[in-house]
């Protein structure tokens, strides 16, 4: 009965904003991830939350939910809130754990896949605002020509290289990130190619994921910060 519930107000919502949802094995697993706040939609000022693995919840700038948790802001596909006295940025689709779960001493983030099986999610490099594709196959972050010029990196000065794409061989530039961000997790000093054309997303690659764990549970993928 649970889960007929579950699904129906998941239907309701989807008619009224963009959303992202967990299957329901990913759902009832977010007591074994500890406490935590998830982004699963959001249309004009108001946002969709789930807390703790509960049901869906809207609300207004402004509001608290009964376990205390307040939206500050919403803004595109992200919203703060504020969890345990501490404001929070979380991007669609994504969770940040609660400093009473037993995660929260080191960042962690939460990503759910689509109905293709890929995992996205938003963050920055450089405090530029970018869309990342989660990519294990790739040794390094990979990044196109538009998104490396808007977060400001002079790949010219870069390790020129030639690599093998699916349309043939492309030029592409080594470079070092000052700064690579995905929810809570920021990561300094990161290794990347930049391609000599634009890509539709960021490819976020093993110089990145390698300094995570990684653990997957269903749909969710959870990557915790190492170093």
């Amino acid at each position: 009965m649970q889960f007929l519930l579950r699904r129906s107000s998941m239907r309701q919502i989807s008619k009224l904003c963009r959303v992202a949802v967990a299957s329901l094995g990913t759902a009832f697993a977010a007591a074994s991830f500890g406490a935590e706040v998830e982004l699963v939609g959001v249309f004009g000022a108001k946002a969709v939350l789930i807390v703790d693995g509960g049901a869906p919840k809207t609300l207004a700038v402004g509001e608290r939910t009964r376990e205390g948790v307040r939206l500050i802001e919403v803004r595109g596909e992200t919203a703060v809130v504020e969890v345990d006295r501490t404001l929070r940025r979380i991007a669609l689709g994504q969770a940040v754990l609660r400093a009473d779960g037993p995660q929260a001493a080191s960042a962690t983030v939460s990503l759910f896949a689509d109905s293709s099986g890929h995992h996205f999610a938003n963050g920055m490099i450089n405090g530029a605002a970018v869309r990342f594709l989660v990519d294990t196959g790739a040794s390094m972050v990979s990044i196109g020509l538009s998104d490396a010029r808007r977060a400001g990196i002079d790949y010219r000065r870069g390790i020129p290289a030639r690599t093998q794409t699916a349309s043939g061989p492309a030029m592409v530039w080594k470079v070092r990130l000052d700064t690579l961000r995905v929810g809570d997790i920021t990561v300094h000093g990161v290794d990347g190619l930049v391609h000599e054309n634009d890509l539709p997303f960021v490819l976020l690659g093993m110089s990145f994921l390698g300094r995570m764990d990684m653990q997957r549970d269903g749909d969710r993928l959870v990557l915790r910060k190492r170093y």
